[in-house]
């Protein structure tokens, strides 16, 4: 049964059991050569990853373009098909549900995409781009599903008089709010939001995170924030995951991250987020990380980062460093940490 936006009752975020839990999660893109199409190898674009998401917090997830930042957060979800591990959902391994169990499955977990013009259909109204999943998945009758939407547009700060509107009348801000009111339809409990601020005006993009942290608070909504916007990832996150070609170099409270980072990884990428005061702006050192990222089909043997880190040691280069728990609650991957 549907829950109500104004009754659902926020989870209380000293309850910190897990909601989402990944285990040695693997994606990998075969690579095909030749006339007979043989596979020479594999694009590595999530490779082994261990986490979890607590019930009722922001779990951000940044790092540079094409790190695997947006192919995580949608193997979480089975849009894509996860080549190894585990996807714990309540305890239910989701990777491996099929068919109706995996439809029945999908209410409870939303995504928002990145580009609100993209993921919208221009030739529906808004009325009908939102009633669509609730049409999908038989929710509602024909009076409370019109009354469902106009609910979720007075949700997100829009008028439910624009139902009957198409998405090209509306601004990149209002579209977005029209994602967030699609991915609310079916009440979920985890919602990925893929850059959901990376296609805005800055003058917008503070509305929109502050949206989904009203919405968090009064629907008790679980997120997973991806974003390459370290200050708005610290204006909304509880915890943050660092990574880094296929990989989580990094995991802590968001705090205790941006306070004392311990990844020269996460060091390089805080000392480029630019600080209001000039005076300590000047003073601030500045890591520039040389070279490219290497092809995630052929990374580095050892440490993924060896390649680009300026505090590289020989054992970097061979020995892959183990993901663990160097304080209470934060995990690294790094010799030298």
């Amino acid at each position: 049964m549907a829950v109500d936006l104004a009754t659902r009752p926020a989870t209380d975020n000293a309850v910190v059991q897990p909601l989402v839990r990944v285990e040695d999660l693997l994606l990998h893109f075969p690579v095909y050569k030749g006339v007979l199409r043989r596979q020479v190898g594999a694009v590595r674009a999530v490779d082994g990853l261990t986490f979890d998401i607590r019930r009722g917090e922001t779990l951000g997830l940044v790092g540079e373009s094409g790190c695997g930042k947006s192919t995580t957060g949608r193997t979480l979800l089975r849009l894509y098909r996860a080549s190894g591990g585990r996807i714990l959902f309540e305890g239910q391994d989701i990777a491996e549900l099929e068919g109706e169990r995996l439809r029945r499955m999908r209410p409870r977990m939303q995504m928002i995409f990145q580009d609100p013009q993209a993921s919208l259909n221009p030739r529906m109204t808004v009325g009908s781009i939102i009633a669509e999943p609730l049409i999908e998945h038989g929710v509602h009758k024909t009076e409370a599903r019109k009354a469902k939407v106009r609910e979720l547009l007075d949700a997100v700060g829009l008028n439910p008089d624009y139902v009957n509107r198409y998405p090209h009348e509306f601004s990149g801000g209002q579209r977005q709010r029209i994602g967030i009111a699609r991915a609310l339809a079916l009440d979920p409990d985890f919602i990925v939001c893929d850059e959901p601020i990376a296609a805005l005006d800055v003058s917008i993009q503070a509305q929109v995170v502050n949206l989904l942290k009203d919405l968090q608070k009064k629907l008790g909504l679980t997120y997973l924030f991806i974003s390459h916007d370290l200050s708005m990832v610290k204006h909304i996150a509880d915890r943050v995951a660092v990574m880094y070609l296929g990989k989580i170099v990094e995991l802590a409270d968001v705090r205790t991250l941006f306070a004392a980072p311990k990844h020269p990884y996460t060091k390089a990428l805080l000392s480029a987020v630019p600080v209001p005061d000039p005076a300590v702006e000047a003073s601030r050192q500045r890591i520039l990380l040389t070279g490219d990222i290497p092809d995630p089909a052929n990374p580095p043997a050892g440490c993924k980062f060896c390649t680009r880190c300026p505090e590289a040691i020989d054992r970097c280069f061979s020995e892959e460093p183990a993901w663990r728990e160097v304080d209470p609650g934060r995990h690294v991957a790094c010799h030298r940490v």
